[in-house]
């Protein structure tokens, strides 16, 4: 083969190993396995379509969500994002990524009733956040992976800003366990005398239904940051 036809191929197949590879890569995202659907695992996301949610105490889909390199990604003001079934026990796993200096939340046992308004007034947060540049990261219990406001992380386990950090939360009538990065950082019993002299003593004694709605939707916070989202999986227990 001649020189000049030689490196024309030679681009092909490296443009072509590059596109495989690529995909291959994805192949895994927004996806579930056959052992997980035997195990009941849903998807909230699949990569293309937003249609398994809508927007905190709206009918309508915010367009500041979109799917964008195949996450559902905050990318402007649209209020936060809610699952249209609710969850009482469950198990949720996801991944996700915060923009530099970036605030966000995943929310459980949220009530949309019009009284509250916000889904932080009765939902508990497992907190998202750059650790490294917001300022909220000065205190343990606003860290990355903390339920907000009430318990700090039991060990570090946030990774950098600008890679994937993965969550799991198990939530069994009221017992809540936290997973970041496969490292267990929280654990606690909604309604236990210790969670109540928290709420009591802290930011939430002025909401008097926070973690007592029991069931309600999984909500993502729209904290006014760019935030990714992908590989959302549930189950119910």
């Amino acid at each position: 083969m001649k020189k000049n036809q030689l490196l024309p191929l030679l681009l092909f197949l490296v443009a072509l190993t590059a596109c495989q590879t690529q995909k291959s890569s994805r192949a895994g995202f927004n996806t579930l396995t056959k052992k997980e659907r035997a195990a009941g695992w849903q998807l909230l996301f699949d990569g293309k379509s937003i249609d398994l949610w809508h927007g905190f105490q709206k009918k309508e889909l915010p367009s500041g969500w979109q799917v964008e390199d195949h996450c559902l990604t905050r990318v402007a003001k649209g209020g936060d994002l809610a699952t249209n079934e609710t969850f009482k026990n469950f198990e949720l796993t996801l991944e996700w990524k915060i923009s530099e200096a970036g605030n966000s939340g995943i929310f459980f046992h949220v009530s949309e009733d019009p009284k509250y308004h916000r889904a932080y007034s009765t939902g508990p947060e497992m907190q998202i956040l750059d650790d490294d540049k917001h300022p909220d990261a000065k205190d343990p219990i606003r860290q990355a992976g903390a339920t907000y406001n009430l318990l700090a992380v039991s060990q570090p386990a946030v990774n950098p800003v600008g890679t994937f950090n993965k969550v799991r939360i198990k939530v069994v009538d009221g017992h809540v366990q936290n997973w970041l990065n496969d490292k267990k950082v929280g654990d606690y019993q909604l309604l236990s005398p210790e969670w109540e002299k928290l709420v009591r003593e802290g930011r939430w004694a002025s909401s008097p239904d926070y973690g007592r709605i029991g069931s309600g939707p999984i909500v993502l916070q729209d904290h006014d940051d760019k935030v990714w989202f992908r590989n959302i999986k549930i189950r119910r227990l």
